[in-house]
């Protein structure tokens, strides 16, 4: 008798340790670069916090699912979803013809444009043509820094290299240049930790930011495009911008404009498949 109640007993917790396995397996396992402030950073309370994060959760909330978010380093994140480590990754990832040959890419959830930072005291500039003959401050070896240097006999611009994107607001603050250029995000984080500076200028690249899947995974892409389009549709994604970039999205920004298919149109992977934009998923 007490040998079939251990066999019981033993036969319950296996059972038990086989559901909790079947479960994990269930939900999501997903990677960022936990040191894209505000996007993703460490956390105080341990782990990481930020927008992507949020974003995250948020698509396993509206999913009914389970989530687990890793950070690594950017690099090599693609080749870790490659080979079945992660699901997908939800790291901000630029949506390039090149990258789209070898991904599949949900519709974008964020432009990626340009933004200047600028004293808050200095008149707030438009476009490009508002800082011509002025020093201006970006990250050495980035995009913002290629942007620049190649306008910068057009409009008369002195091009400093620092760094780090950090290096270079500061170099703002101190006077040492009139503005720096970087992402939009990052330069909204910046105005958001310092009330002395405010943002400039807006550049428009064309290009957004969208999470990346494994080519041969169009229904998973398919399913959290359609989580991504709920949270544009309820405010989601726009209170988001309000909490990590104090910024509210502009009407018909890809922030808060769901996109018609799946993926993002013009690039390989894009399916052209109408649906209805839903948050009962």
């Amino acid at each position: 008798m007490t040998k079939r109640i251990l066999a019981a007993a033993l036969a319950l917790g296996c059972s038990s340790l086989l559901s909790t396995a079947a479960t994990a397996q269930d939900g999501l396992r997903v990677a960022l670069d936990g040191t894209f402030a505000p996007h993703a950073m460490p956390s105080l309370s341990g782990g990481v916090e930020g927008f992507n994060v949020d974003l995250a959760n948020l698509i396993a909330e509206r999913l009914g699912t389970t989530i687990q978010i890793d950070a690594a380093q950017f690099s090599g994140l693609i080749p870790a979803m490659q080979a079945g480590t992660y699901d997908f990754l939800v790291a901000p990832t630029t949506v390039t013809a090149e990258r789209a040959e070898n991904m599949l890419f949900t519709e974008g959830f964020m432009d990626t444009n340009f933004t200047f930072v600028q004293l808050a005291d200095s008149p707030a500039g438009t476009s490009i043509e508002d800082y011509r003959g002025k020093s201006l401050a970006v990250n050495k070896g980035s995009a913002y820094e290629s942007y620049l240097n190649d306008l910068a006999d057009e409009y008369d611009l002195t091009v400093t290299a620092y760094g780090t994107s950090t290096d270079a607001v500061e170099a703002v603050i101190t006077g040492r240049a009139y503005a720096s250029l970087a992402g939009s995000t990052t330069s909204a984080w910046a105005v958001k930790k310092n009330p002395r500076l405010e943002l400039g200028a807006e550049i428009d690249t064309g290009l957004v930011w969208a999470l990346p899947f494994r080519k041969d995974d169009a229904e998973n892409r398919n399913r959290i495009d359609a989580a991504i389009e709920c949270l544009k549709s309820d405010g989601s994604l726009a209170e988001l911008s309000e909490k990590w970039f104090g910024v509210t999205p502009a009407a018909g920004s890809t922030i808060v404009t769901p996109t018609p298919g799946y993926g993002v149109p013009g690039f390989p992977g894009y399916e052209d498949t109408a649906h209805d934009v839903t948050c009962d998923l």
